[in-house]
């Protein structure tokens, strides 16, 4: 069960983040058809991501690491949503660079916990 939930969890990170990607640009783009239907599939990996997430605390008996992982993890899934949804209504402009230096402080954060590189 453990294997399965660490692969189900670490594959649907990395689909989130190329999502995420890939509807920001579609946005950029004008594209607003393939930007909301890739924009509903991310969201459906987020639920993915956080019940694997969840259903991993669960395994390591919710260790402060991971517990922290994720709420950073729920932050960095409000400032996803934040930049696709400012950047549709052409509201980014003000608090743009805010988000993004947030979104990638914070991703890494994540990345680096989740792979071990800095444990408590």
């Amino acid at each position: 069960m453990y294997t399965g939930l660490l692969h189900t969890h670490s594959s649907s990170w990395a689909i989130t983040v190329l999502l995420f990607f890939i509807a920001y640009f579609l946005l950029k783009a004008n594209k607003e058809k393939g930007a909301k239907i890739v924009h509903m599939v991310l969201r459906l990996f987020y639920v993915i991501m956080v019940v694997s997430g969840i259903g991993l605390l669960v395994q390591w008996n919710f260790a402060f690491t991971f517990v922290l992982k994720g709420i950073l993890a729920i932050s960095l899934i409000y400032f996803m949503e934040m930049i696709l949804v400012r950047t549709k209504k052409g509201t980014l402009a003000g608090k743009g660079p805010y988000y993004w230096i947030m979104f990638v402080a914070t991703l890494l954060l994540v990345v680096l916990i989740g792979f071990k590189v800095i444990t408590f």
